[in-house]
């Protein structure tokens, strides 16, 4: 045996070529870890990113209070967590940033109209946790055009924002229908907003969701319509990294708890009572059958929490885009399934 280190034909030694691989797989295992949730109780917050302004889904007002239907589910995950919706802090973040934002950790969850879709998660290296609002890319135009359908945009200037699916959707659907059109692409969707507003386009495309709160923000709303067109698939989903189960698991489940409760008639005005059930599917819910909450190393009443400060599903959107809210948003594909819609959560048990 040599009384030398080996060397390499790059002249390093065994020892620093060890030394180098242990350090790349220290920052393998920093980038993937598997401890948010642990990182999350340390700090005392959910980090949460949501959109820099939406009316109905993230938006604050001139205090800083943010409110919105994605802004309750963070509330959620954080009264799942602490028995207090109050335990987070809002990240506003732009379409362009908001994944890579996620990835280096500044957030723990991204709850921010964001379409679940394969490359995302693959080129990401993200998760998206379970389908939170079912929606579609539609159309705005001026009522003054008696325009009825996306198929009569035949020499249109779409405002669209840049980067997006929605800009991919709206190139997808005119080569299909062979209509023409003239794209204008912004990088925000303030941007796109304002272009439309002074009238630099004719037609403002994004989630048709979106279209209802933007239309608010309009100088002159009642003027404008929302087509009936979906011309794409877009379910909306909050996000979490890759390689940690366990908050996955949480920020999921904390969605299919407001689910399940919907469907079995539990609301944040009765919850005492859903306490005293012995309906089995409500008692697995609530905490008072089963240890569903331990086994994600939180509390038996984890759900109840969460509807005891957040409400459920069916609160959540009317409050925020439904008939008790100035958007108004019928309730179509997120309807619960036994009402005629696709929402569907797994059972707890």
């Amino acid at each position: 045996m040599s009384l030398f280190p080996r060397t390499f034909a790059s002249g390093l030694t065994l020892g620093v070529v060890i030394a180098v691989a242990v350090a790349a797989a220290a920052i393998a295992y920093e980038r993937y870890d598997t401890r948010t949730l642990k990182r999350t109780v340390k700090r005392d917050a959910v980090m949460c990113g949501v959109n820099t302004g939406l009316p109905g889904f993230s938006i604050p007002d001139d205090k800083g209070n943010w409110s919105g239907f994605d802004v309750d589910i963070c509330r959620a995950v954080a009264a799942a967590i602490f028995n207090d919706p109050n335990k987070v802090k809002f990240i506003p973040l732009d379409a362009s940033e908001r994944f890579k934002e996620l990835r280096n950790r500044k957030v723990d969850i991204l709850s921010r109209n964001s379409t679940w879709s394969m490359s995302r998660e693959t080129e990401y290296g993200l998760n998206f946790a379970a389908v939170a609002y079912y929606d579609g890319e539609g159309f705005m135009v001026r009522q003054s055009r008696n325009i009825t359908s996306g198929l009569e945009l035949d020499g249109s200037k779409v405002c669209v924002q840049a980067g997006t699916t929605t800009q991919l959707n709206l190139a997808d659907y005119f080569r299909a229908n062979n209509i023409k059109y003239q794209e204008l692409n912004f990088p925000s969707l303030d941007d796109v907003l304002k272009a439309y507003d002074s009238g630099q386009c004719d037609v403002l495309t994004t989630d048709v969701s979106q279209l209802y709160a933007l239309r608010l923000r309009l100088t002159k709303p009642g003027e404008h319509a929302i087509l009936p067109d979906v011309i794409s698939k877009e379910p909306l989903a909050p996000v979490v990294r890759q390689r940690d189960d366990e908050w996955l698991l949480i920020v999921k489940w904390t969605l299919y708890a407001m689910i399940n409760a919907e469907e079995l008639g539990v609301t944040s005005k009765n919850i005492d009572d859903a306490l005293k059930s012995k309906k089995p599917d409500v008692m697995r819910l609530v905490g008072t059958e089963g240890a569903y909450g331990e086994e994600m190393d939180l509390t038996r009443d984890w759900a109840a929490r969460i509807i005891r400060h957040v409400g459920n599903y069916g609160e959540v959107y009317d409050r925020n885009v439904g008939e008790g809210s100035k958007l108004k948003i019928p309730r179509g594909l997120n309807q619960l399934w036994s009402a005629g819609g696709i929402q569907y959560a797994p059972p707890i048990r």
